[in-house]
Order: C-alpha cells, then structure tokens, then sequence
C-alpha cells in the first residue's frame, strides 16, 4: 500500500486536545476574552492559531519573539511562549497522537 502522505508530501497537522486554563479554552472555542487579561487577548489569538496549524514543535524556534523552549527539571517536556513579561503559554506536545495537551497561562 503506498502512503499519500509520503508521495504528496502533505504532513498532519497537530490538534489542540486540552486546556488547564479555562479562558483560554474559552477565548480558543468561543472567541470569548472573559477569563484573559485584556492586554494578551491578540497574541494569545494569534498563538492559538498558531498552534492549531503547527505541523512540528521545530516551527516554534522560527518565532524568536515568542521566545520559545522546552523547560527542564519537573517540567520537562513542557514548551513555554512568551505572552507577556511576566505571562508565559506552556502546553505539552505528544506527537506519537499528534496532539497539544494541558494549554496553560501562567504567571
């Protein structure tokens, strides 16, 4: 059996599965701000977009100003965005399913 995928060149895209934060998930089903600090909505629209057509977690270092890493220590294997000075968007990546899991807005 051939694989499309593998002769067309189309990738899949990861899906956002989960939320912690619920503004977040608020303002990413409904478009609804309540829930998120006014001054973050654009950019939290814009990231989730973002995410939502990510295709690999590599796309996330070529947006140097969202300033994106994976943390270490008893966060490994989380990413965290840049949102704010002192606002950061974490979420995990399982690509075995292909999904972004446990979105967050922290302090």
């Amino acid at each position: 059996m051939i694989d499309k995928c593998y002769v067309t060149g189309c990738t899949t895209m990861v899906k956002i599965r989960n939320f912690t934060h619920k503004g977040l998930q608020r303002l990413y089903a409904n478009d609804s701000a309540k829930g998120v600090p006014p001054d973050t909505v654009d950019k939290l629209r814009k990231m989730l977009a973002f995410l939502d057509d990510l295709q690999s977690p590599e796309e996330l270092r070529a947006l140097a100003s969202w300033k994106a890493h994976i943390l270490t220590g008893d966060r490994q294997g989380t990413w965290s965005l840049s949102v704010t000075r002192n606002r950061r968007l974490t979420f995990r990546i399982d690509m075995k399913e292909r999904e972004i899991c446990d979105v967050n807005l922290e302090d």
